[in-house]
């Protein structure tokens, strides 16, 4: 914890070192819209990633002469982002508490020139809409990459195990061995097979190697050959030739028009009876009632993830109720290691962005009208 508390103070040192280097740039109207910290807010100074820590640039943007709005509320005609859409210059947003930037949101923003996303995945942003009016999408890539494959293979674990029922029996003053042991498995030995090999995909493979399963990966680009043999996964082309073989299935694809209801009704049943299926990438890659007909029939044996579509879920929401699930509110990328993270990737983005220069180029999701190649 001290490590963490020395970062956020370094962190803040340098932005407020160099409040100097960039009043040419003008004032500008800054927006962020994250999720609430309510009494949580004050318990961790390096929790920076609520309303309440503003990504830790306050200071830094004021003392240039910048407006910095920070607010949760984003939903509806008059919520507190849409009283400042039409003159807001930048516009900070997360997947983990999504704002809905849509091209009637877009042609509202007559000064709008900056979206950068607070995470990784700018999916909740209408992106032709975005390139098609010259603006700029620009995401933290990296920044959280570690903390998603890690709850990945959690789920993994936690649902191979049959841990939930376990837990529920302690909390509940029960004990029953059996309850648990009839459907609890081994990962070692497994075929687990993830659909998309980026970043993550390609991180959880490594971390699964030292667990001895058999690692498949689907994806439009073939992993380099030599961290292929590293890792000793194999490549499957076909995605609906891999499903029939994994007993487990994560999903790692962005969702795009291609993967928005991937897995549908038709495709779920070409996955093997009794499958694990962990899905941190997007919840509209699935097909909703589709995934709790399949974990209702026992098709899925356990569905576990914290994306749900929309967010935040809806109290109806048929994941909530479905059995053997181990699903979350959207954490896996906003632990606080990832918090500090992406608070430094848009600060840094921020500065360039005052001082007139380019991002890193694989931050880029949309730069000058096109698109970023995962999302084309």
């Amino acid at each position: 914890m001290a490590m963490w508390r020395a970062a956020a103070r370094q962190l803040v040192d340098r932005a407020l070192g160099s409040r100097a280097a960039h009043t040419s740039a003008g004032s500008k109207k800054i927006v962020g819209v994250f999720y609430k910290g309510w009494e949580y807010a004050d318990k961790n100074p390096n929790f920076v990633g609520c309303v309440e820590g503003a990504l830790g640039i306050r200071g830094w943007l004021e003392s240039q002469g910048h407006q910095y709005i920070v607010t949760d509320d984003k939903e509806g005609p008059n919520c507190e982002l849409e009283k400042h859409i039409e003159d807001m210059h930048v516009l900070i947003t997360t997947p983990f508490h999504p704002a809905y930037v849509t091209a009637e949101r877009i042609k509202k923003a007559k000064n709008l020139e900056l979206l950068l996303t607070a995470g990784i995945g700018s999916d909740h942003i209408d992106l032709p809409a975005a390139a098609a009016a010259g603006l700029t999408v620009a995401e933290v890539t990296g920044s959280n990459t570690v903390s998603v494959a890690e709850d990945e293979l959690l789920r993994i674990l936690i649902l191979l195990r049959n841990f939930l029922p376990g837990y529920q029996q302690v909390v509940q003053g029960e004990w029953n061995v059996a309850g648990i042991a009839h459907r609890a498995y081994d990962l070692e030995g497994k075929t687990v097979g993830t659909v998309g090999a980026g970043r993550i995909g390609r991180l959880l493979l490594q971390r699964l190697k030292p667990f001895n399963c058999n690692l498949l990966y689907h994806d439009r680009l073939q992993i380099d050959p030599e961290l292929e043999k590293e890792i000793g996964a194999k490549f499957e082309e076909d995605l609906d030739a891999m499903l029939p073989k994994c007993d487990v299935i994560v999903i790692n694809t962005p969702l795009t028009e291609k993967t928005r209801g991937m897995f549908n009704k038709e495709r779920i049943a070409k996955m093997k009876k009794g499958v694990i299926v962990v899905n941190n990438a997007r919840g509209a890659i699935m097909d909703t009632q589709a995934v709790a007909d399949a974990c209702s029939s026992g098709h899925i044996a356990g569905y576990g993830g914290d994306v749900w579509f929309p967010q935040p879920a809806p109290k109806d929401h048929p994941w909530r109720y479905m059995p053997n699930h181990a699903m979350t509110p959207h954490i896996s990328g906003t632990t606080i290691d990832a918090q500090l993270r992406y608070a430094e990737g848009v600060r840094d983005m921020l500065d360039r962005y005052f001082k007139g220069e380019d991002f890193p180029v694989h931050n880029y999701i949309v730069k000058e009208g096109q698109l970023a190649s995962q999302y084309q």
